[in-house]
């Protein structure tokens, strides 16, 4: 009698776990990419960080794939210090997509005309059409940012942007298109190291502009301004999402994980297919080789 009492018990138990697990929402796509890497602070070794990537990357093309069908428009800003790794994690995500519905601005110092237009103007005509995804490589932050700190806007038009930026926000996310802040957070000991490799390796010391330079002379500024940027724009709406870019790899696998994590897709991956037979030479003769020009073969 003892066992069956136990027995029935156990039967209960598991009953109840059942309709526990029943209760839980089936897992997603995210959930199936759990990283098993090394802890914060720790090296991520390269055949961890390229395994992880490839998996990120993969979801980003089934989330390109979702953005097409559904018309969503998305737009991404990536903020930070200069050298915080921005450009890095733009790459990763751009490496693999379609440039005609992931694309990529950077604009640069604005014109004369462009000056005297509302703040805003230049970056309207970048936004999304449905289907498509912008990447903002520095955006209408660099209002409360650099133009700030270098004193190229006076104290009003920065004040006016404070007060508007929100708004702007408001009026972006109203008309449909989801929008996504990303301020990527270095310490000064990792920019210093950073600036120094740049100058080292030929193929990087573009990357260091003379406004680099400067900038590095006002850190303390940056961080003034910073602090005051989020404190007016860090909107419930349209929220900041800081990125601990000490570790690049860490920042870049972070950085994308939890941007799928943000947008809700499903796979519309095409299935493989097979390729029919090539048509047949039939009649046709090919030019002679020695009418091409080819480029010379040194490797």
């Amino acid at each position: 009698m003892g066992k069956k009492k136990k027995d029935k018990k156990k039967d209960k138990k598991k009953d109840s776990q059942k309709d526990k697990d029943s209760d839980s929402p089936p897992p997603t796509e995210l959930d199936t990419l759990e990283p098993k890497i090394s802890h914060r602070g720790e090296k991520i070794p390269n055949k961890v960080y390229l395994k992880e990537l490839r998996k990120l990357q993969i979801e980003l093309v089934k989330l390109q794939y979702w953005i097409k069908e559904k018309g969503l428009k998305v737009v991404v800003l990536f903020e930070g210090r200069d050298a915080a790794g921005k450009g890095g994690v733009i790459k990763r995500i751009t490496e693999c997509l379609n440039p005609r519905i992931c694309r990529v601005v950077a604009l640069g110092t604005p014109t004369e005309r462009e000056k005297s237009q509302w703040y805003f103007q230049r970056y309207v005509p970048h936004l999304p059409a449905a289907g498509e995804m912008i990447l903002f490589d520095r955006s209408w932050y660099n209002r409360a940012g650099v133009e700030r700190v270098m004193e190229f806007c006076t104290e009003a038009e920065y004040r006016e942007f404070l007060r508007s930026c929100p708004e702007f926000e408001r009026m972006i996310l109203r008309s449909g298109i989801q929008l996504f802040k990303y301020w990527f957070s270095v310490s000064d000991e990792e920019q210093e190291r950073r600036f120094q490799a740049r100058i080292d390796d030929p193929t990087k010391r573009w990357k260091l502009s003379p406004m680099d330079i400067k900038s590095r002379d006002r850190w303390v500024e940056y961080s003034k301004a910073k602090d005051e940027m989020f404190a007016s724009t860090d909107i419930k709406q349209s929220p900041w999402y800081v990125v601990n870019a000490d570790s690049k790899k860490r920042a870049r696998l972070n950085c994308i994980a939890h941007l799928l994590g943000r947008i809700p897709y499903e796979d519309l991956t095409p299935k493989p297919f097979k390729l029919k037979p090539r048509q047949e030479e039939t009649g046709y003769v090919r030019p002679p080789i020695t009418d091409q020009t080819f480029v010379p073969e040194v490797y």
